[in-house]
Order: C-alpha cells, then sequence, then structure tokens
C-alpha cells in the first residue's frame, strides 16, 4: 500500500501563507465517503447507527460533518456530552459509555436523553440514587475475561482489562434492571484495539450474540440494541492492508442470522462507536523542519512535538512521514524526527528512511485523524495548535485556533503576578 497524503506540496504552501505551522488538517471529503461505506456495511440491518467516539477527535465541526451523514455520539465525559448537545445531538442519538462515572455525570445524561451504558454493576445503585429511578432505556458493558485471541498478530487481554462485568454480573444486572423497570436493554463490549483484519468485529458479534440469547432466556430481558464498540483499526504503516469494512459488515450478518434470527431474536439493532476508523486516515499533522543536528545519529528537529502527537512518544506507534513535495523522491537518508520538549521519548520516528530533508521542509505526518489532537497536553508549557479543515470545495476553514500564552496563564486567575500574561502574549 502506498501511503499518499490527502494534501499536495502545493495546497500546503497556500495554507501555510495564512496559518503557521503545526496545524492539524481534515479531509471533510474522505470523512464524509468514509461515513457513507460504513452505512453501506451494515445497511442489512435496519436499526443499525454508528456513533462515532467524540473522545476520538472532539470537534464540533467534524461532529457537525457527522451528523448530517447520519451517526450518533459516543460520548464518555460531561464535556463530551455538552460538545454533543451543543452540535444538535440528543436523545437517543448519543450513548453515554463511561467508567468510574461521577454521578453528576450520569444525571447530565439522563437530562439530555442519552443512552447510558453501565460499566458495572456496583453503578446501578449509584444510576437510581443520582436520578431515583433507572431510565426505561439501558445499556451494560461486558467482558468476558480471559484473552482474546484473533490471529497470530493480535490479542487483547480483557481479563487485564478495568471495563465491564463479568458474564454472571451481567446476568444478575439484566435481572436488576428489568426489576427495576429497564424495559429495553442493549449490550456493548471493547475486546481490541487498532485491529487490522476482518475477523474481530464477526468475532466479537458471535460472542455478544450468544451472550444476548442466554440473557433474554434466563431473565426475560428484551435485547434491543447491540453494541459492536469500535476496535476496528486503520493501517498506520503503508505494508498493512485496510480492512474491508464490507466484508466485515458481511461477517456479522452471517452470525447475526446464525445466532440471532433462530432465537427469534432478528429484531436487534446493531450500534458500533468507531473513531480511529472513522475519522483516523482523514486527519494528518503537518509541521515544518527547523533543525538539523549531526551528533552520534542524524536528527530533524520539527515545529511541534509530542505535546501535538502523543502516540509516538505514549507507546512507540508508528506514523508514516512524507516530505511534501517529495513523495515520489529516494528514501536514502536515515533520520530521527524529533521535537522540543525535554523529554528523549519526544521523537516522531527513529531511524526512519526518508528522503533528504532541508530546512524549511514541509513534513506530512499521516493518520492522525483520531487520538492526535484529543491527547495533547501543556507539558514544558508548549501550546495547542490549531486545526484546519479542507473542505470538499477544496476551501480551508480554521476549525480550531491555535493555543496563545494567555490560554496556558488563564486558570491563574487569582494569581496577580501573571496578570500581564493572561492579556498579553508578549514577552
Amino acid at each position: 500500500m502506498d501511503k499518499k497524503p490527502f494534501v499536495t506540496k502545493e495546497q500546503l504552501e497556500i495554507i501555510t501563507k495564512k496559518y503557521p505551522t503545526p496545524f492539524y488538517l481534515y479531509d471533510e471529503k474522505g470523512i464524509r465517503e468514509n461515513a457513507e461505506r460504513l452505512k453501506k456495511a451494515f445497511a442489512w440491518n435496519s436499526g443499525y447507527r454508528e456513533y462515532f467516539a467524540v473522545k476520538a477527535t472532539p470537534n464540533p465541526y467534524l461532529l457537525q460533518i457527522l451528523k448530517e451523514e447520519g451517526c450518533g455520539a459516543d460520548c464518555s465525559s460531561a464535556t463530551e456530552l455538552m460538545m454533543a448537545d451543543a452540535v444538535g445531538f440528543s436523545g437517543h442519538d448519543i450513548m453515554f459509555s463511561s467508567n468510574e462515572t461521577p454521578p453528576e455525570e450520569f444525571a447530565l445524561a439522563e437530562r439530555l436523553g442519552a443512552v447510558i451504558n453501565l460499566d458495572d454493576i456496583t453503578h446501578i445503585e449509584c444510576l437510581e440514587k443520582t436520578l431515583g429511578y433507572i431510565p426505561e432505556t439501558i445499556s451494560c458493558r461486558y467482558n468476558p475475561g480471559g484473552v482474546f485471541k484473533i490471529s497470530n498478530e493480535i490479542m487483547d487481554n480483557p481479563g487485564d482489562a478495568k471495563y465491564g462485568m463479568t458474564t454472571d454480573q451481567i446476568v444478575e444486572a439484566f435481572r436488576i434492571l428489568k426489576a427495576k423497570g429497564a424495559r429495553h436493554f442493549g449490550i456493548h463490549a471493547f475486546l481490541a484495539s487498532n485491529t487490522v483484519t476482518n475477523e474481530y468485529y464477526p468475532m466479537l458479534a458471535r460472542i455478544l450474540f450468544e451472550l444476548a440469547v442466554r440473557l433474554h432466556q434466563e431473565t426475560g430481558a428484551h435485547v434491543a440494541f447491540i453494541n459492536l464498540s469500535g476496535g476496528v483499526g486503520i493501517p498506520y504503516r503503508p505494508d498493512q492492508e485496510p480492512n474491508d469494512i464490507m466484508a466485515i459488515g458481511e461477517g456479522v450478518r452471517k452470525v447475526y442470522e446464525e445466532v440471532l434470527v433462530p432465537a427469534g431474536m432478528g429484531d436487534v439493532s446493531l450500534c458500533t462507536e468507531m473513531g480511529r476508523f472513522m475519522t483516523g486516515p482523514y486527519g494528518c499533522l503537518v509541521t515544518r523542519a527547523i533543525h538539523e543536528k549531526h551528533t552520534y545519529k542524524e536528527y530533524i528537529g520539527v515545529d511541534s512535538c509530542a505535546v501535538n502527537l502523543m502516540r509516538p512518544a505514549m507507546y512507540g506507534a508508528y506514523h508514516h512521514i512524507t516530505v511534501a513535495g517529495k513523495e515520489t523522491a529516494v528514501c536514502d537518508h536515515r533520520y530521527d524526527i524529533v521535537g522540543s520538549l525535554c523529554e528523549n521519548n519526544d521523537k516522531f520516528a527513529i531511524d526512519r528512511m526518508l528522503p533528504e530533508i532541508e530546512m524549511g521542509d514541509l513534513l506530512v505526518i499521516h493518520d492522525t485523524g483520531a487520538h492526535g489532537f484529543s491527547m495533547g497536553y501543556n507539558y514544558n508549557g508548549k501550546l495547542k495548535s490549531a486545526e484546519l479543515l479542507l473542505k470538499s470545495d477544496g476551501t480551508v476553514q480554521k476549525i480550531r485556533r491555535a493555543e496563545t500564552p494567555q490560554d496556558y496563564f488563564a486558570t491563574l486567575d487569582e494569581c496577580p503576578m501573571m496578570e500581564k500574561y493572561r492579556k498579553h502574549s508578549e514577552v
């Protein structure tokens, strides 16, 4: 697979005349086309709905695009609920999946009419105490435990995860919730992250569908929907084959007809809550080479850092890098691409073979449209970058301005020493 940016050097040169690097750039056309593919893959299920995982890319402009494409919003915090509400999501357009949830966040979710997805059986008591009742529609998160293995390459360990209920707990939870007035139930599980295989969703579906049949038979509960969550990944490396979402949808359909339909449960709606798959490939971090260093290794210093993109520093995640305008040049130089944090893991790439990089070159860091900007932070007093949208008509819209020193100092509102910097950014 040949990774090519969705933006050209010529476009970037125009954009950078108005918006200084670093910045995130998102591809509206790509996001919309991908949402349409997903809907088509699950069109066989009349109640299907994608609930975009807001945590992946929490920007109201992007949420609006996905809302227009028929998606709901999956939220995990009060501020994500507020953003979804502001964009116009309401009622069962919102799924609230949280853990160790503050009671006031349950209350906000209920005020907005969201479907609440309980992470633990003990949260039933917390929810009832907070609201004074149990909602008629409720969902529970399941954790089968053990080790979940898809292939030789992909393995995850649900038994070591803090999320979800055991089998016995979810059966008991359904009984309790039903006795307390719940009428429509959902089941949710997330067993593996960023899987690049068409096998994951059908395997997860079988586990959840069989659980749904058992829950219906043992508790009499009406299972209205099953949430397959996220976990469908993207090919970060150029040698990886992307998932075939049509094949994934067809695989889930076969399991649905094998398990649910014979049990008389052919009316169960399916949900997904993808983040990475929905927007990951349709965002990039654009940064500029500003320094070069020749010591024990060859370093290229750029004007962004792990504050802007945490994944490589946090756990060595691979992100492909293109030197704009040198897409066809020979990759005959070995570099570490590094930022300016006082941390030695502040590296976007280590020993990466790239074309010769000259000062001022623009570097496009691929596949940052999910879990990129959203994981940013302010270590070393570094400031988060702007977010831009490359619209379907080719124009560019600023959808989040870059942070300023005033933003950084704004919470020191009771510190008179910082007064001048809360109002002015100049040194």
